[in-house]
């Protein structure tokens, strides 16, 4: 019994019912357009009168709304109103203006649908009330009445005046079950109605993975630059420390190197925080590339300790710009691992070659000590994999068994490159 009053009664029924009975005030200026057609038709001088009548300007009203709610705020109108009322979950809604001849249909669907049982609850509720509020009262009113108040006839058998309250209380919880009906009639229509259409959910897909796809270049860009920067300081002034007091040349190398390293990754920290700012537009610095930022790198990492042989069979000017940044980033992350991962002073062999339309880059290093396993670290082989087929090329990393740990990334000059953005 309780939960059938709570259907009725209950707080999600009462806002459904004020939901309702909006939509019959909305209604009346469409049902008095519709008075105004219906009268000269007719004939009639008691349109607001009669039952049959103002039915009939009813009818007549619901098309106009349906060609009114083609204006652009009323998805997101009516979205807000049934997200708060009847208690529509809002991923189930779209609250953007209907664009399109469905997403318009629907919309006017929905429209109609909630003025049409919002009116005709609107008027129960003005007239079962007080109706039954008398039947309720009958029994009093005849004790009081001793003839004088003209009461039909058949009031005043006793059971009439016995049944009438009991009438009087099932018109109430009629009238309360009929707008739990139409509230939950409501409430089951709006998402198919104002929902998102296969369209609006393919749109939806597409941004969430093109917002994916920036945080994962971001990642990819931060990793690459700041952790290759701070391993590389921190290899750097521990090398520095260990000679500070035999080898003055090489400290002042060395810092020399932190000096110019913790620089160029402050502006291209600034570049990726500027694509964070500003959406996807550039950042306020150039990206790293092999033909400008080659040299400075190995020079960066020797300083480090690291005795890097380079070997570049190409010419990194002539390279795509894309290719010649995501192969910096490359080269980079695989001198960062050999920064990591090698024992100082060992011996590093880089070369970049161009063969059979292929940029090739190979790193070799000797496995050396493992370094210990950050928390939340391990993404840079990720990386350049990602970049790699990003590019169209495959990526592989893994010890040899000569002892070494060998990266090999082959990347097409010419295919399908697709740039991901100025970072």
């Amino acid at each position: 019994m309780r939960g059938f009053a709570r259907v009725l009664f209950g707080r999600r029924a009462r806002l459904r019912w004020v939901h309702l009975i909006l939509g019959g005030a909305l209604a009346m200026p469409y049902v008095l357009v519709g008075a105004t057609a219906v009268g000269p038709v007719t004939g009639s001088q008691d349109v607001l009168t009669d039952i049959w009548l103002q039915l009939l300007s009813f009818a007549v009203g619901l098309p106009l709304a349906a060609v009114t709610s083609l204006f652009p705020l009323t998805r997101p109108l009516e979205a807000s109103a049934v997200r708060w009322l009847c208690g529509v979950d809002t991923d189930r809604l779209v609250h953007d203006p209907a664009r399109g001849r469905a997403a318009k249909g629907r919309t006017a669907a929905w429209f109609t649908l909630h003025l049409g049982c919002g009116g005709v609850i609107a008027g129960m509720s003005l007239a079962v009330p007080p109706f039954a509020a008398v039947l309720i009262a009958l029994p009093l009113v005849a004790w009081l009445d001793d003839g004088r108040l003209g009461l039909p006839e058949v009031l005043g058998h006793p059971w009439a005046l016995a049944l009438s309250p009991v009438v009087g209380a099932a018109c109430l919880v009629a009238l309360a079950g009929c707008a739990a009906a139409a509230g939950a009639l409501l409430a089951h229509g709006a998402p198919r109605l104002l929902g998102p259409s296969p369209e609006d959910r393919l749109a939806a897909a597409e941004a969430r993975a093109a917002g994916l796809a920036v945080r994962n270049r971001l990642a990819r860009e931060l990793h690459d630059s700041v952790g290759h920067a701070l391993s590389a300081v921190t290899l750097q002034a521990g090398a520095a420390r260990r000679v500070l007091d035999s080898d003055p040349e090489f400290v002042r190398a060395a810092l020399a190197a932190i000096e110019d390293t913790a620089r160029r990754t402050v502006g291209e920290l600034d570049a990726v925080l500027g694509v964070l700012r500003d959406g996807d537009s550039p950042g306020t610095g150039p990206a790293p590339t092999l033909d400008a930022d080659l040299d400075g790198l190995l020079r960066r990492v020797r300083a480090g300790g690291l005795r890097v042989t380079a070997t570049v069979a190409t010419d990194p000017a002539g390279l795509p710009p894309v290719l010649s940044r995501e192969a910096y980033r490359i080269v980079q992350e695989g001198l960062s691992n050999a920064l990591r991962h090698a024992d100082g002073g060992a011996r590093v062999a880089l070369r970049i070659t161009e063969a059979r339309g292929h940029l090739d880059i190979a790193v070799d290093n000797p496995l050396g000590t493992p370094a210990p396993c950050r928390p939340g670290g391990g993404h840079g082989l990720r990386g350049i994999a990602d970049r790699s087929r990003l590019l169209g090329g495959t990526a592989e990393a893994g010890p040899a068994a000569d002892g070494t740990w060998r990266l090999r990334a082959r990347l097409p000059l010419k295919g399908p490159v697709r740039p991901e953005g100025p970072v």
